[in-house]
């Protein structure tokens, strides 16, 4: 069973191709990683945030070129604007027992923040959007 789904159904956060990207990081936040860029849109799972701002200072990545990364990533952190917040879409869970007469139906819709990178930060310097 082959599926043809774009990028947003098929749950895929990240649309860009690597070589089009000036400058990405790759950050971890809500116990998934995310490959990010400046001015970048994204969904993550809800976290508290202030002022519309959240900072992410698990960077695991920087890279500026193709196959080369950053050494150091001492103070290294990506900063982003919420841009909104919303449920995705309902998932159903069903239960069944068969010969039991047991069937139990359940439905699930995760809370996101819809979030925008304004500026990574490594090594003193900033990257912006272009």
């Amino acid at each position: 069973m082959q599926h043809n789904l774009s990028f947003e159904e098929s749950g895929q956060h990240h649309a860009t191709p690597l070589e089009v990207l000036v400058m990405y990081a790759v950050i971890r936040t809500g116990g998934k990683q995310y490959l990010v860029s400046p001015g970048e849109k994204l969904k993550i799972e809800t976290t508290a945030h202030e002022n519309g701002n959240i900072e992410f200072s698990d960077v695991l990545a920087i890279s500026g070129e193709a196959g080369k990364f950053e050494s150091d990533l001492t103070g290294a952190k990506v900063l982003a604007s919420v841009v909104g917040e919303g449920r995705g879409e309902k998932i159903l869970v069903f239960k069944l027992k068969r010969k039991k007469q047991y069937k139990k139906m359940q439905g699930h819709r995760q809370n996101f923040v819809e979030v925008k990178i304004n500026e990574i930060l490594v090594n003193g310097k900033s990257f912006k959007e272009a």
